[in-house]
């Protein structure tokens, strides 16, 4: 029996799956555990075989038995409820859950066929979107539709662009006429992935509206301005027509250059695995999606990882992706500092994006983010989710928008700006 992945019966038998993924799991690091103690290796030594041995083998074999059984049948009776449980209306906290397991186990849920693996769509009033059968905030259709499209970033959906009564979309729609699309992804595959996933689906989507819309703008947060780089790469790469529509591109806390806190991540996980008796445990570190360790060194590109092993130490090999001639980027760093240009804001940024990867620097000139004088910002004051809800945040995101912005001359520089 098929079960739609987005209903509540889909949501259930995919936590049930990984309810019994997840025991497996730990029962495998106990007995790896089990069998370091009992062979008693030097806090250096080469690790154990991972096996319990005698009466201790077979019953972690009857633990991962037993756990497989009951997962099954469980899968089963689930199955057998879809008819009615499919019939639940979606709930937003359940959506919200949902999200953030595909940002940190979302290349495993896909791999897996899991039905709490997400797929990428477009969504507009919190529905999925049919291509070229919907109207915009004034009925404008094909070539007079302004489109504002908005990525969200890492364990997030299409509601947390909605932060304490605001939400950037609605309020574009409502000052500048532009017609808000959301983008719906799982952040937890690779961005190179996802940014091709994006580029067909906006393919499909203006030519699904028969005369292409007049221009595209783009509002991105956090992962979701990687996501968009990568597309647009995809997108010239296949010859797509979405890419010449694209008017500007605005990044939220961004991490071009990568987020400290995945490198530290891989840091304890590299600590745990030095001594025989910890290095078990450095497995629970392994449950990183691709995406969160895209967000190392800020990967855009299939050239970015494809052939290392994601897990293992290595430096920065990205290849240089500029930004595309002919489309504005703009770029907003979030701060904790409330005194732009302070020491505590250059380096530490929002507590998760340093301000220099928000806006693209780097030691490297060829990986430097070449923006324009006047069109990146640094925010004082906001933690990285205040970059949705902040209203000063929104009126440089409208102005930029605004004819004055991307579509005139740069916007003056005011005390918060870097270039």
């Amino acid at each position: 029996m098929t079960t739609n992945p987005h209903s509540w019966s889909g949501h259930l038998r995919g936590l049930g799956r990984l309810a019994a993924e997840a025991t497996l799991g730990v029962t495998e690091i106990v007995e790896s555990a089990h069998a370091t103690i009992a062979a008693a290796p030097g806090p250096l030594d080469p690790p154990a075989s991972g096996k319990a041995r005698g009466i201790s083998r077979v019953v972690y074999g009857s633990v991962r038995g037993v756990t497989r059984l009951a997962g099954g049948g469980l899968d089963a009776a689930l199955a057998g409820l879809a008819p009615v449980l499919g019939e639940l209306p979606p709930s937003p906290r359940r959506e919200a859950l949902v999200a953030a397991l595909n940002g940190v186990l979302g290349d495993h849920l896909e791999a897996t066929g899991n039905p709490l693996a997400i797929r990428m769509r477009l969504r507009r009033h919190g529905k999925d979107l049919s291509f070229g059968r919907f109207e915009g905030p004034e009925g404008a259709r094909g070539s007079s539709r302004r489109i504002v499209l908005l990525v969200h970033g890492l364990c997030m959906d299409d509601a947390g662009w909605s932060r304490e009564g605001h939400d950037h979309g609605a309020a574009l729609e409502r000052d500048l006429g532009l017609e808000a699309v959301h983008v719906v992804y799982n952040t937890g595959r690779h961005v190179s992935e996802n940014g091709r996933s994006l580029a067909e689906t906006l393919e499909a989507f203006v030519r699904g509206a028969g005369v292409l819309p007049a221009e595209i703008s783009i509002v991105a947060h956090s992962m979701g301005g990687l996501v968009v780089r990568s597309a647009l790469a995809a997108g010239a790469r296949a010859g797509h027509a979405w890419p010449a529509l694209v008017r500007a591109v605005v990044s939220l806390g961004t991490p071009h250059h990568g987020a400290p806190a995945e490198r530290l991540g891989h840091l304890a996980q590299a600590a745990l695995g030095v001594s025989p008796y910890a290095r078990p445990f450095a497995r629970l570190g392994k449950v990183r999606s691709a995406g969160i360790t895209d967000l190392r060194h800020g990967n855009v590109l299939d050239d970015d990882w494809a052939g290392h092993d994601r897990f293992a130490r290595h430096g920065d090999a990205r290849v240089p992706v500029p930004l595309p001639r002919g489309v504005a980027f703009f770029a907003v760093a979030g701060t904790t500092s409330s005194v732009p240009g302070a020491l505590g804001t250059r380096i530490a940024g929002d507590g998760l994006v340093p301000v220099a990867s928000a806006l693209g620097h780097h030691r490297d000139p060829e990986l430097t983010l070449a923006f324009a004088p006047g069109r990146t910002w640094i925010a004082p004051g906001p933690a990285p989710p205040a970059l949705l809800a902040s209203r000063a945040v929104y009126e440089r995101i409208r102005q930029w928008l605004d004819d004055g912005g991307a579509g005139g001359p740069a916007a003056p520089a005011s005390p918060g700006d870097r270039a």
